[in-house]
C-alpha cells in the first residue's frame, strides 16, 4: 500500500506534502520543539523524494 503510493504519485504530490509540513512546522514554532523539528525533517524528506522522483521520471 505505501509502496504503491510512492510508485504512483507524481513529484507534485511530494512537493505539496513538503509545503504542508513546513507550514504546520512554522505554525507550531516555539510551542512544541520536538514536533517542530520532526515536521521539518518530514518536509525535507518529502522534498528530496519529490526531486528524486522528478529526475527518475525523465
Amino acid at each position: 500500500m505505501i509502496n504503491d503510493f510512492f510508485k504512483n504519485s507524481s513529484p507534485m504530490t511530494f512537493y505539496i506534502i513538503s509545503i504542508i509540513s513546513f507550514f504546520i512546522a512554522n505554525y507550531v514554532g516555539n510551542k512544541n520543539l520536538p514536533i517542530y523539528f520532526s515536521l521539518l525533517l518530514i518536509g525535507l524528506i518529502f522534498f528530496v523524494l519529490g526531486i528524486l522522483k522528478r529526475f527518475r521520471s525523465r
